[in-house]
C-alpha cells in the first residue's frame, strides 16, 4: 500500500499539454483540488483591530522529506496594516504593508496535505536572536546536502516595502539535522539580493548557487560556483573576499536575463531547490511580467493578468549547469484562483496575481512543487517529473 505520504502524492494529477489557438503548446501543472492546503487561520495567525477579525498570512515555504513526513518553513506574518505606494520605477500604484515582520514556524505532515506546527520551533527575524537583520526572515528554502540540511532565507535588513531597490536584501544562511536544534551561520553582506539556492552536490569538483541580481531595468537569475565551497555558506563572514568576487564577477555569471518573454518583463528568480533528472538539473522559477490573454484563457480567465507572477521552468546539463538545455517560453502555472488572483470575501489576498514556488520533491514518479499565493496561503501543485521534462525536450529547446 505504501506510506500515507506515497498515498497522498498519487493523488496530484501528472500535468497536461495544452494547445492554444495560436498554435503554440503549454505545459500546466495540476492544482490540488483542496487548494490553499494552508491557510493563516489554520495557524491561528489572526487579531482583532478596532473590533474587526483581522487575517494574517502564511506562505512562500521551502519543503523536504524528513523521517518519511513533509518539512515546510513558510514566513508567517501578523499585526501588520494595509496601504498603497506609488511605485516610481514601474509608474503604477502598489500595495504595501506596514510593522510586516516576518518568523518562520517549520510545518510538518504525513501526507503533505494537511501541516500543523513542528515541536513549535519559530526561526526569528526581529533582533530576539541577533542584530544581522531586524525586519524579518523570508522564503527558506531547504536544499539537503548529506545528513545536513541547508534553510536559506532572506533577511530583511530594512522594513519591507519602505527602501530603495538594492539595499534591503541579504541571503541568511541556518543549518539543521533534525529542524528542532537550528544554528545560524550569518548573512553575506557583499550584496543585496535574495531567492538564493545552492546545489544540493558538487558538479564537476563545483559547487553551484543560483542568486538574483538587478540592472537598472529587470532582474536576473545567476549562476556561479562557491570557490570554498559548503563553507562559504556555513562561514560567510570568513569568505567575504570570495562572496565580493561573485558580485564583481556577476556580468559573467549570467544564467537567465528576463525580458524575453512577456511574463517574464519585469523580473525572474530562482524557485525550489534544483531537482536532477536523467535529461538535466530542473530549475523551477518565477516570473513576473504581462500574462496574454491566450495563456489566461488556458486556465479560464476572460482577461489577460497586467501584472502577474508565474512559475517557469529550464533544463541545465547535468555535467555543466552554466549551459541551458531547455528554457521554456510560457509559463507552466500562472494564477487564476481566487486566493492566487484578486481575492474575494473567502479568500482575500494581501498582494494580487502571486504564484511563488518555494520548496519541491520528487516522489516516485512525482514532482511535488509548493507555493505561495496571493502573498498569504500555501498551495500544492504537481504533475509527473516526466512529462514536464519531456515537454521541455520536446518544445523548449533553448536558443541563447
Amino acid at each position: 500500500m505504501g506510506t500515507t505520504l506515497d498515498r497522498s502524492v498519487q493523488e496530484i494529477g501528472d500535468g497536461t499539454v495544452v494547445l492554444l489557438d495560436s498554435g503554440e503548446t503549454i505545459f500546466k501543472l495540476d492544482s490540488f483540488e483542496n487548494n490553499p492546503i494552508v491557510k493563516p487561520r489554520d495557524l491561528g495567525l489572526t487579531w482583532h483591530e478596532k473590533g474587526e477579525l483581522k487575517i494574517g498570512a502564511v506562505f512562500n515555504g521551502g519543503v523536504e522529506v524528513f523521517q518519511d513526513k513533509v518539512i515546510l518553513t513558510p514566513r508567517c506574518h501578523q499585526g501588520y496594516q494595509k496601504g498603497t505606494f506609488f511605485d516610481e520605477k514601474l509608474g503604477i500604484e502598489r500595495y504595501c504593508l506596514k510593522n510586516y515582520i516576518s518568523e518562520v514556524w517549520p510545518l510538518v505532515s504525513e501526507n503533505g496535505v494537511y501541516f500543523t506546527r513542528f515541536q513549535n520551533v519559530v526561526i526569528r527575524g526581529d533582533g530576539t536572536d541577533h542584530q544581522d537583520f531586524t525586519y524579518g526572515i523570508e522564503d527558506i528554502r531547504i536544499v539537503r546536502c548529506d545528513k545536513r540540511y541547508l534553510l536559506i532565507g532572506c533577511g530583511k535588513v530594512e522594513p519591507p516595502f519602505k527602501v530603495r531597490l538594492g539595499i534591503s536584501d541579504r541571503i541568511a544562511i541556518y543549518s539543521t539535522t533534525d529542524f528542532v536544534n537550528i544554528t545560524y551561520h550569518g548573512i553575506i553582506d557583499a550584496f543585496d539580493t535574495r531567492n538564493a539556492v545552492s546545489f544540493s552536490e558538487e558538479v564537476g569538483g563545483k559547487l553551484y548557487i543560483l542568486l538574483r541580481f538587478y540592472t537598472d531595468t529587470q532582474i536576473n537569475i545567476h549562476l556561479d560556483s562557491l570557490e570554498a565551497g559548503i563553507d562559504q555558506l556555513l562561514n560567510p563572514s570568513k569568505h567575504t573576499e570570495q562572496w565580493e568576487k561573485i558580485y564583481e564577477r556577476r556580468s559573467q555569471s549570467l544564467l537567465l536575463e528576463a525580458g524575453h518573454y512577456p511574463h517574464e518583463k519585469e523580473k525572474i528568480g530562482p524557485g525550489p531547490q534544483v531537482i536532477k533528472t536523467n535529461r538535466g538539473w530542473l530549475l523551477i522559477y518565477h516570473a513576473v511580467g504581462v500574462v496574454e490573454e491566450n495563456i489566461c484563457k488556458a486556465y479560464g480567465l476572460a482577461e489577460r493578468i497586467e501584472r502577474g507572477y508565474s512559475i517557469c521552468a529550464v533544463l541545465l546539463d547535468l555535467d555543466d549547469p552554466r549551459k541551458v538545455l531547455c528554457r521554456t517560453r510560457n509559463p507552466i502555472y500562472i494564477p487564476s484562483a481566487p486566493f492566487e488572483l484578486y481575492g474575494n470575501d473567502q479568500y482575500p489576498v494581501d498582494e494580487p496575481a502571486v504564484v511563488f514556488p518555494v520548496g519541491a520533491f520528487v516522489r516516485k514518479d512525482k514532482l511535488v512543487l509548493y507555493a505561495g499565493a496571493g502573498d498569504k496561503y500555501i498551495i500544492l501543485l504537481g504533475c509527473n517529473l516526466d512529462n514536464l521534462v519531456n515537454y521541455l525536450w520536446e518544445y523548449c529547446k533553448y536558443i541563447a
